[in-house]
């Protein structure tokens, strides 16, 4: 098969589909550690260490950093490497990333490493290894699924793929709750480091892909199509929404935690029995949303987008004057439930605004793009949590969720990344 032919879009195929629960499997992973990591082990680690809690916040801001710089440069390595290795190498980062993080842990905790500002300078290093390296596999999962569907089943399946990661998220803080109990503090990061490192070598070894290599004139061809994607008019609203969604989705995720220490009175290993409930709790909302939902009532691309604001801003505005563990799982269910609707609303609206040849870049950017806000909510989150008032960054979040769900609703224009009945049949 050449570069330039492509084989009819089947994602029925018993191929295609085990290819597609593998990278489901992968994102989970991903899920389950992050969702570890958030809930259960860094907030109440800080908290045991000394750190300020806005600390705890810029450890996942640089790897957010480098996450958004390096996405579109996987992308497009995706492209000329094909997706298998980008993937593969992104997991194994994460895997690397995750056990560097612990032995950073153990160090701190057992007093071989005392000084605060080293720690925090060993902990934000090992979790900037998944910024760097862990950006490979999001982008390649989702080029790989847009090469081998078709226009009016790429939204679905992009859903499907996405929400392997929440199912990550479910299963990762029953799992971090049972362990921190059981097996300490720590242990949830050498878990995830073992099962990523697992999955790396599954994704190289099991995944299917049959393109031929890319030659240096048909990159180059590709290459200078993709000059400019960024703020092509076809793409730049879906970019701009999705930095805003993550910003706001980075302040209420990364405050949360804090905040259940403080509303609920509560710290350290008991903390982790009443955050992983009520992430677990949110993750359930978004497979709700991406499984059951989404594939029923077959909405527009751009009703996802603003429709996802509503929940959102229902939970953030709830968040403000939530004070009992009941209130906070509600919260908890908005926030997935808005998050489920609009995540694959502006993924795979970018995808369907731009050629096949250019999956690969433009999967780099949203992913790049679904991850910048992070990089500056420690100043919009913990920072104004801690120094100026704990209910600043949820009216934040608010006012930016209002301003999301107006973007959404009138200035993105009709049929911008929507299927084309008429481009399918042709």
């Amino acid at each position: 098969m050449s570069e330039g032919t492509r084989e009819p879009p089947d994602q029925t195929r018993p191929d295609r589909r085990g290819a597609f629960f593998l990278l489901f499997f992968c994102l989970m992973a991903i899920g389950a550690g992050n969702t570890m990591l958030i809930a259960a082990v860094l907030p109440p680690l800080s908290r045991e260490l000394g750190l300020p809690d806005w600390m705890a916040a810029a450890i996942f801001a640089l790897s957010a950093f480098f996450w958004s710089a390096t996405s579109p440069f996987w992308g497009k390595q995706s492209n000329r490497m094909g997706r298998r290795p980008v993937a593969a190498l992104g997991l194994a980062g994460y895997s690397v990333s995750m056990l560097l993080l612990y032995l950073s842990g153990l160090a701190a905790r057992t007093g071989l490493i005392t000084n605060i500002f080293l720690i925090f300078a060993c902990l934000a290093i090992s979790r900037s290894f998944f910024g760097l390296f862990g950006s490979g596999t999001n982008p390649a999962a989702q080029a790989y699924v847009a090469d081998r569907t078709s226009q009016a089943k790429r939204r679905d399946e992009i859903a499907f793929i996405s929400s392997g990661f929440s199912v990550g998220t479910v299963v990762g803080p029953a799992f971090a709750a049972a362990l921190v109990a059981t097996a300490g503090l720590l242990s949830p990061l050498l878990l995830t480091s073992i099962i990523a490192a697992v999955m790396s070598a599954l994704i190289w070894f099991r995944l299917p892909e049959k393109r031929d290599p890319i030659t240096d004139a048909t990159h180059l061809d590709i290459e200078t199509s993709a000059r400019g994607l960024w703020h092509s008019k076809n793409v730049m609203p879906f970019l701009v929404f999705a930095v805003c969604l993550s910003l706001a989705t980075g302040i209420l995720t990364q405050v949360f935690a804090f905040a259940v220490m403080d509303k609920l009175n509560v710290s350290g290993r008991e903390a982790a029995q009443y955050t992983g409930p009520a992430f677990t709790v949110g993750a359930m909302a978004v497979l709700l949303a991406q499984l059951v939902l989404i594939p029923r009532m077959n909405l527009r691309n751009k009703t996802l987008m603003w429709g996802g604001c509503i929940p959102l801003l229902a939970g953030a505005l709830l968040m403000v004057v939530a004070q009992d563990f009941a209130t906070l799982i509600i919260v908890q269910f908005l926030l997935g439930l808005g998050q489920g609707f609009a995540r694959p609303g502006f993924s795979s609206g970018a995808s369907l605004a731009v050629s096949p040849q250019l999956q690969g870049n433009v999967a780099g950017l949203v992913i790049s793009a679904n991850g910048a806000g992070y990089v500056i909510t420690p100043f919009f989150g913990l920072f104004l949590y801690q120094y100026v008032g704990p209910s600043i960054p949820f009216l934040i979040a608010a006012g930016l969720l209002v301003f999301m769900g107006f973007y959404a609703r009138f200035a993105l224009r009709d049929g911008i990344g929507e299927f084309d009945p008429d481009e399918e049949a042709a």
